[in-house]
Order: structure tokens, then sequence, then C-alpha cells
């Protein structure tokens, strides 16, 4: 039986050549197939899906498999990003509420080995810690073993996936201002990325300077002692001569 894996947009695949080279050999209609998978992938719309097809040569009977997305591209989709945060520790991409992860959670489980939904929910948020994702304005790398301690034990065990309007404005202004201190924290660590470039530029021009001093200081210096010591074979020609 004929297997055929794709990546493909969540209800929006259209027709290309890569599919049509693959599936125009079997005989098959590629309109139809696409039209199954875009079907089968409708709740994953803006999200890149794997997908693979079984194909029964024989009876030309198409099965479409549709497999679970990554957790980032998941979590992505649920926060409303474009990417994750390049710089984890020092800058924070988002806050989500503990009901957006359980959602993703939920939609992600039926493909993970997590052997319950908490364990599961503590294997999202160490997604979110590569994404630089606050929960609820806490660091996701700091939550999993608070999660284990009890924390949110009500909301993970009722499965709860909606947020509040009036909760989801609470994090929106946390955000903010969490956003407002990366900031002051990152121009200040340009500011003295800055300084010290100078620091070390001026470092590097003071001991050519000094050299110079020294260099003039001691031919001076030379210059007085050699006088010195011409000074009393002169007074003995003086003499000499006399």
């Amino acid at each position: 039986m004929p297997q055929i894996k794709l990546l493909v947009e969540g209800g929006a695949m259209q027709p290309g050549p890569s599919l049509s080279q693959q599936i125009g050999p079997l005989g098959l209609n590629v309109g139809q197939i696409i039209s199954k998978i875009n079907e089968a992938t409708s709740k994953f719309k803006g999200i890149k899906v794997p997908v693979e097809l079984d194909i029964d040569a024989g009876t030309k009977k198409v099965d479409v498999k549709v497999f679970s997305p990554p957790a980032s591209e998941l979590l992505k989709k649920e926060l409303g990003l474009a990417k994750g945060s390049g710089e984890q520790l020092k800058k924070y991409s988002a806050n989500a509420s503990i009901e957006q992860i359980i959602s993703v959670t939920l939609t992600k489980i039926p493909y993970m080995l997590s052997k319950d939904l908490k364990s599961a929910v503590k294997t999202i948020i160490g997604t979110c810690t590569s994404l630089g994702i606050l929960i609820e304005g806490i660091p996701a790398s700091e939550l999993g073993s608070m999660i284990e301690g009890g924390k949110f034990r009500k909301e993970i065990e009722e499965k709860r996936t909606i947020t509040s309007p009036e909760k989801k404005q609470k994090l929106d202004t946390q955000f903010e201002e969490i956003k407002k201190a990366q900031e002051i924290v990152i121009k200040a660590e340009e500011a003295a990325k800055e300084a010290a470039i100078q620091a070390t530029a001026a470092t590097v021009a003071v001991p050519a300077e000094g050299k110079e001093e020294v260099a003039t200081v001691t031919t001076t210096e030379t210059k007085e002692t050699i006088k010195k010591k011409e000074e009393p074979i002169k007074k003995k020609e003086e003499k000499g001569n006399k």
C-alpha cells in the first residue's frame, strides 16, 4: 500500500506539482484528495500539519491520517505569535493564562505519552520556556515545579479552557508592565556595553601617550646624567692647560 507523507497548511492546501507528481501516476483525482485533506485538517487552520496518505492501489481508496502539529505551533496560534522570543531569559514574548495552556494541552495530548493531564500540561509549559512565554506572570522555567506542588490544581482537574475577559485584561495589563521593565533593563545593558567599548578605546589610547612621556623624561634624564659626568673631565682639562 503506497504511503505519501505531506506537510500542509491546515484546511488550506492548494494544488501543486509535488502532490500531482506523487498521486498522478496512481490514477487518482488530485482535487478530491485535496478536499479530503482540507476537511481532515480544518481544525488546524493557519498551522503547518503533518499528513500521511494511505492509498490502496487496487480500490483507489485513500485514508488521510492527520498528525499533531508541534506544540510550539499550537502555542503560537493560541497566543497570536508570529514567533517566540530569541532571548528567552531577558525578553518575554507573551503572557498566557493557564486556561490557554490547558487548551493547547488538550489538543496535543492524544499524541503525547504523558500519563495524565497534569504531566502533559508540564510538558507544554516546557515548550513555553523555549518560546519565552510567561504563564500568568510566572516564567515557564519556574512553573513546572509549582504545578507539581499544587499550583493551578483546580483549573487542571476541571480542564478549564476559557479565559474570562476580566482575567485576559488583567494579564494584558500585567504584560505591558513587564515589557516596560524589560525595555529598561535592555537599554541599561546596551548603555553599559557602549560605555565599556568607549572605556576600552580610551585605555588603548592612554598608554601610547604615556610611553611618549616616559620616553621624553628618560631622554632628558640621560642628557643631564651625561652632562654631570662630563663636567669633572672638562675641569681637569682646563687645569692641565693652565
